[in-house]
Order: structure tokens, then C-alpha cells, then sequence
């Protein structure tokens, strides 16, 4: 599975994410980046949360006014299937690794894009790890950095390793 970053997104705290042109990416995130609830977003098994374009879209279709970087995602992909991505799956993206650890959980933060958007990226299908359901991976897929280094939009990220 291959396709490319179409935007790298950062914010001082909150969302939505703004883009950048650039990012040095380190184990504990994009450098510049901040979050509004540090206990409960970041850190190393958290540092970035990456959204595909295309689920964006699906949501947008619903009436969901939204935009890369408006659901706090730090990279914003095209051409990889939601789908298909599993925790576990390791990506190069650029000049850096990294390894998705776990889905997004609803956050009443998205709210300002209308009470249903947690109801439209996460049903008990998605708590329970069933990605038969629609809305998986439309809420982003946690990852840690394997290796740090600088990643810019239109670098690709490619599935590279399924750790079991």
C-alpha cells in the first residue's frame, strides 16, 4: 500500500492543525506541535495521528464541514485505504518510520463540527478492532516514530511491515 503526504499539520494546542511546509518529526511528534489535553493526546505511543484524505471526503459527503487538519491530524494522506491499515502496520513516509498504534476514540473536542462527528468516525465495531465497519479509520490511526527526520508534503508513505 503506497501513496503520498498531502499535507503535514500543526497547532500550538487544539484544532484545527494549520499546514507547514515542512516537518522535523522526532519520537515525541512534529516539532512545533502542541496539544490542548496533554494527558490525554501525545506522547510517544501518540505522537502523530494521520487521516486520509479520501475519509475526509466520506465525512464531508455527510454534511461534515471539514478540511485537512481540521480533525487534528498531523499528516494529512492520499491513496492509502483507510480500510486496510491496521495497528501494528510500519510506514515509511519520507525521512522517517513509523508504526500505527492504535485508533482514535471520539473526543467531545470535534464537536465544534457538529454533535454526530464522533458518531460518524466511531460505532462499538471500531472500540471492539472490527474493521469490517464503514467508519474505520475515518477518526485517524495513532502512530510512534520509529526513526525521526524531516518530512515534507508530496513525500510517499508506503506500507513496509505488518508487526504481529
Amino acid at each position: 500500500m503506497t501513496g503520498s503526504i498531502i499535507q503535514i499539520n500543526i497547532s500550538p494546542g487544539g484544532i484545527p492543525k494549520r499546514p507547514i511546509p515542512e516537518a522535523t518529526v522526532t519520537a515525541e511528534g512534529i516539532l512545533g506541535d502542541h496539544w490542548a489535553h496533554p494527558d490525554i493526546h501525545g506522547g510517544p505511543n501518540q505522537a502523530l495521528l494521520l487521516i486520509t484524505s479520501e475519509g475526509i471526503e466520506e465525512l464531508i459527503a455527510q454534511g461534515h464541514p471539514l478540511f485537512p487538519g481540521a480533525l487534528g491530524e498531523n499528516l494529512t494522506t492520499a491513496g492509502l485505504d483507510r480500510r486496510r491499515m491496521r495497528v501494528g502496520q510500519r510506514y515509511r513516509a519520507g525521512g522517517i518510520f513509523l508504526e500505527l498504534t492504535k485508533l482514535r476514540a471520539p473526543c467531545t473536542t470535534l464537536d465544534v463540527y457538529g454533535p454526530s462527528i464522533n458518531r460518524a468516525v466511531y460505532d462499538a465495531q471500531v472500540k471492539a478492532g472490527d474493521p469490517s465497519t464503514p467508519r474505520w479509520g475515518l477518526g485517524g490511526f495513532y502512530a510512534r516514530v520509529l526513526r525521526a527526520g524531516t518530512l515534507r508534503p508530496q513525500d510517499i508513505i508506503e506500507l513496509i511491515d505488518q508487526v504481529v
